[in-house]
């Protein structure tokens, strides 16, 4: 008996972990195929067991990985989340296992300096600066504009929890006022992170020295529809 229980609690174990693999794959494939990725998300099922989950129709913890995420950001330069960590909490799934929502979600996205530097546009460098007087993050920007060499600290923030937003200060003397609009537009930018689940969003930025670290949360996280 002792050699039969055993064995059920094996074939128990790996039944198992062949369903919560065969979900988690399922869950990668609705993502990359709903948000036309190039990459395959990495979704990984926390809680054990497994079905016993399903039955319930709510899975504790699901955790998203999503690196080198590439988006169209608009005026042709797209922009590369170099990482996402999403951890997603009380996720409710249908019936059918086609749709799966989660109550809330947390984690961070990265961003170095030079994927945001190639989401800025040509010619513009842009690397970390000193927080500002009121503690906000910053980021210093650097570029040559008709011959003229400008650097110069800018401001970084979100807007509508999917763009990030980067704006100049204050244009040098060293630039002619009657070029401060021409300059500006090259400076100054806005790029769209889309691809991040539905309900996903950006929520806070700080600067480090590799790059932007940027908090992501949400509610009501849509994982297949």
């Amino acid at each position: 008996m002792l050699i039969t229980l055993v064995v059920l609690i094996g074939l128990f174990v790996a039944a198992d972990r062949l369903a919560v693999n065969w979900l988690e794959n399922k869950a990668a494939d609705e993502i990359k195929s709903r948000e036309g990725l190039a990459i395959d998300p990495e979704v990984s099922i926390k809680g054990f067991p497994f079905l016993t989950q399903v039955l319930d129709k709510e899975l504790e913890e699901i955790e998203i990985n999503l690196d080198g995420l590439v988006t169209d950001a608009g005026q042709g330069r797209p922009v590369r989340v170099t990482e996402l960590r999403a951890v997603l909490h009380q996720v409710k799934i249908s019936g059918d296992l086609s749709g799966a929502t989660a109550e809330r979600a947390s984690g961070r996205a990265h961003i170095s300096y030079e994927d945001l530097s190639a989401a800025a546009g040509p010619g513009i460098k842009v690397s970390q600066a000193p927080k500002n007087a009121e503690g906000k993050s910053q980021v210093k920007i650097t570029g040559n504009f008709m011959g003229l060499s400008m650097s110069a600290n800018g401001t970084v923030s979100l807007v509508d929890g999917n763009t990030i937003r980067v704006r100049v200060n204050s244009i040098p003397p060293a630039i002619p006022g009657r070029l401060e609009q021409e300059v500006r537009s090259r400076t100054d930018f806005d790029r769209t992170v889309d691809g991040m689940p539905s309900g996903l969003r950006l929520e806070g930025v700080e600067t480090t020295p590799e790059g932007l670290d940027i908090s992501v949360g949400g509610s009501q996280v849509d994982l297949a529809n």
